[in-house]
């Protein structure tokens, strides 16, 4: 049984840090596509990172770049988001995903939520004012 397994979310004052792990079981995903996504209340889930396979491709969107970093450890299985200068409107749950049909960053499609077979449960991030 496949699981992403996201944790590091917690309460953070505004300006600080936090370190989001992913830790994905039952099967490797060395060769595919990993996401982060976060939904605040009220609102649809959106794309904030997305890693190639070989680690050294990566995307955010506009609203994180400069703050954020995804990374990972195929040896470990697992996947990372560093988030730092965070900011009240950052406040969210935060998703994992992984696998979208091609193992790199290709087009837009990693962007979208359809694109990945896997998700983990979330981590609440607040960031407070």
């Amino acid at each position: 049984q496949v699981q992403l397994v996201e944790s590091g979310g917690g309460l953070v004052q505004a300006g600080g840090s936090l370190r989001l792990s992913c830790a994905a079981s039952g099967r490797t995903f060395s060769m595919s596509v990993m996401g982060w996504f976060r939904q605040a209340p009220g609102k649809e889930r959106e794309f904030v990172a997305a890693i190639g396979w070989s680690g050294r491709s990566t995307d955010y969107s506009d609203s994180v770049k400069g703050r954020f970093t995804i990374s990972r450890d195929n040896a470990k299985n697992t996947v990372y988001l560093q988030m730092n200068s965070l900011k009240p409107e950052d406040t969210a749950v935060y998703f994992c995903a992984a696998e979208t049909e091609k193992g790199y960053l290709s087009g837009s499609n990693y962007k979208s939520n359809s694109a990945y077979r896997y998700w983990g449960q979330g981590t609440q991030v607040t960031v407070s004012s």
